[in-house]
């Protein structure tokens, strides 16, 4: 088990890997008595290469200042030992208090008039959140179950697209799709606690999880200090999170109620009737309602997977099912296929249309496709486990054409001289990545990618 993935440089003197081994050590000690309590685990948040890794966890995620306007360059200049010893002192003596987070709005993926209130810690409020995750993360990873993806280690949104994959094959075409309307500003202060006191008794620990969900955000020069939500933006809100959804997990009986797959407040529940869908959605409901939560009802539904039936979106992914090509006669083969969704088509769209718009005319055409190469590298990567060709040549087709729209208006020519360059005047498409030929189908009951450390068990 591994609570934080990222490479680190360690302080000079320090190995680099005894981070690595405390958390090994916390992970082993809980998961070897499910019902054990932790009563000392400040003193190892106030570890300096405890908090050095925090450190180095927020410098990567490379964000943005909070209220105080300290950049992570400033922090640097001022000195990261100074820095980081300022707020173990006040912990130590009692006198941390975190600042409230800088509230920012940003639109919703895939809508147009909706926002999410993002909130932003300052810098020395980051590195706490990130030290004080690296310890009790693997506390309660511990506990979490297979059907848990989201924001924890070693797991990914496509390790829950093969369960999706492998629970179809196995017959379970029934689908109950939802996810959790506004979770994470939603979950309820008192009973969070409560659940992270089943782990954690270590009263400043608990005391310290409080200010932070109590600091508040400040949005037009107020601060609003609610008693629900985990501030969605700070480095321990998504282990807050998965805290409390556990509950969900926990309890619920596969076999009763079907397969769920969860990636933080966006789940799925594979069925093999459409009344054990309906009975799984019911009992969602009930556990939901009993952690002072809801379904967002525009996005609840039970969909059967069946060919010419409506698929369901998942992850990024529409998955839809289909019938195999090239095979005749009295043999149908039907699997479970999947695409880019056409919101995450749109999304691909719209930021290729802020990477060609007008007011960028003044950079190179260089200096654009290279801003289009490194988003696409990113897109493709996730998307290519799919089946997504015919999308991969839309975006394909999309993208030349905004090149050669921004290309003609350099030149004060029209769109159709852009074309002729990208296409023609060009070897290379002005330098644009090729995407063709990447596309990995998934196979149910097949590994998306292939793990080295069981390949290596296949070898001994």
């Amino acid at each position: 088990m591994s609570a934080d993935s990222s490479a680190s440089p360690a302080i000079p003197g320090v190995p680099r890997d005894k981070v690595r081994a405390l958390q090994h050590t916390l992970y082993r000690t809980a998961k070897a008595d499910p019902g054990r309590r932790f009563h000392t685990l400040m003193d190892k948040v106030l570890r300096g290469d405890v908090l050095w890794r925090g450190w180095v966890a927020v410098r990567v995620n490379n964000g943005v200042p909070g209220i105080d306007q300290t950049t992570l360059d400033q922090v640097e200049e001022y000195g990261v030992r100074r820095l980081l010893d300022e707020p173990a002192a006040e912990l130590r003596e009692g006198r941390y208090r975190p600042s409230p987070a800088r509230g920012v709005l940003i639109p919703k993926p895939g809508s147009k008039d909706g926002y999410r209130l993002l909130a932003i810690s300052t810098v020395r409020d980051r590195i706490v959140q990130a030290a004080l995750k690296i310890v009790l993360e693997p506390v309660f990873e511990a506990d979490f179950l297979p059907c848990s993806f989201g924001f924890r280690p070693k797991r990914s949104t496509h390790d829950a697209l093969q369960v999706v994959i492998d629970e179809a094959w196995k017959g379970r075409r029934w689908v109950v799709e939802t996810d959790i309307a506004d979770c994470f500003s939603a979950i309820p202060h008192e009973r969070l606690m409560q659940a992270i006191e089943e782990r954690v008794v270590d009263q400043s620990v608990l005391k310290l999880l409080r200010q932070i969900l109590r600091a508040g955000v400040m949005a037009d020069g107020q601060v609003r200090r609610e008693v629900t939500g985990a501030a969605q933006g700070g480095p321990i809100s998504p282990l807050l999170c998965n805290v409390y959804l556990h509950r969900i997990d926990r309890v619920w009986d596969e076999r009763e109620h079907g397969v769920i797959i969860r990636f933080a407040d966006d789940l799925v529940v594979m069925c093999k009737s459409r009344q054990q869908a309906e009975d799984a959605l019911a009992r969602l409901r009930r556990l939901l309602a009993d952690l002072g939560l809801e379904p967002k009802e525009a996005k609840t539904r039970i969909i059967c997977l069946r060919e010419g039936e409506d698929g369901f979106d998942f992850l990024g992914f529409h998955h839809k099912m289909v019938r195999a090509k090239g095979l005749r006669g009295a043999k149908r083969v039907y699997f479970l296929a999947r695409w880019p969704s056409d919101k995450a088509m749109r999304r691909a769209r719209e930021r290729i249309r802020e990477l060609t718009i007008r007011s960028r005319l003044l950079l190179s055409v260089e200096a654009v496709v290279q801003d289009l190469n490194d988003f696409l590298r990113g897109w493709l990567a996730y998307f290519k486990y799919g089946h997504s060709t015919l999308r991969f040549d839309k975006i394909r087709d999309f993208v030349t054409d905004r090149l050669a729209i921004f290309i003609g208006k350099r030149h004060k020519r029209g769109r159709q001289f852009g074309l002729n360059v990208v296409a023609y005047r060009s070897p290379d498409r002005c330098g644009l990545i090729n995407m063709s030929g990447i596309v990995v189908p998934p196979r149910a009951n097949k590994p998306w990618r292939e793990k080295p450390h069981a390949a290596g068990e296949r070898r001994r």
